[in-house]
């Protein structure tokens, strides 16, 4: 079943990336704060702080940090964001894609999306979504073992509902355009052979005279 609603308008695609790009006064110093704990993510009040206080996303906070893109988890509502863990974000990658500031923001924009997408909504489904980025993510959820997929990569935590939008954690960093929107159409079942037509009985045989 493809996704054909309209997410957000193209309005909203400019209001996140003029809200990244918007630099935010800097922050009082506060108090050291406990180290976060690792695991399976729970939600801990919005976006940010769910994210924040769980060390398996460290990386991934980094990345946000660094393009203000931590700003708009706090302060937009309704977000669904994909978050990539440690393993699928390593120190390495960060450090590639961090070499160009805004060519980063346009990356993770991707794993934004302004709207609240929860898995009742991927399900069954399979199609593009609009991001932050203004391109699209492909969900997948027609998967016969329920699995499901944004992009190249496969959701292993659905559903981490917070205070301002829902979060999905995922296995993989995404590739913007490495999945088709639309499924490949099955072959056309071939035609069954007609029947033969019945054979005409013979005819009855004439009386002689």
């Amino acid at each position: 079943m493809p996704i054909h609603r309209s997410l957000f308008a193209a309005a909203a695609v400019s209001l996140i990336s003029s809200a990244a790009l918007a630099q935010a006064p800097a922050a009082p110093a506060a108090p050291a704060a406990a180290a976060p704990a690792a695991g399976k993510l729970v939600p801990n009040g919005g976006l940010d702080t769910t994210l924040q206080t769980n060390a398996n996303f460290s990386n991934f906070v980094k990345a946000l940090t660094a393009v203000n893109l931590m700003t708009l988890l706090k302060s937009s509502p309704g977000l669904t964001v994909f978050a990539p863990t440690n393993a699928a974000l390593t120190d390495d990658k960060l450090a590639a894609m961090s070499a160009d500031k805004a060519a980063l923001q346009k990356t993770l924009l991707h794993y934004i999306i302004n709207a609240k997408i929860d898995s009742s909504k991927i399900k069954g489904a399979h199609g593009g979504v609009p991001t932050g980025a203004g391109d699209k993510i492909v969900v997948d959820g027609t998967a016969t073992d329920g699995t499901l997929k944004a992009d190249n990569a496969t959701i292993t935590q659905a559903d981490v509902i917070t205070s301002n939008g829902v979060i999905h954690v995922i296995d993989a960093v995404l590739v913007p355009g490495s999945v088709p929107e639309t499924l490949p159409q099955e072959p056309a079942a071939e035609a069954a052979p007609a029947a033969p037509a019945d054979t005409p009985a013979p005819p009855a045989p004439k009386k002689k005279k």
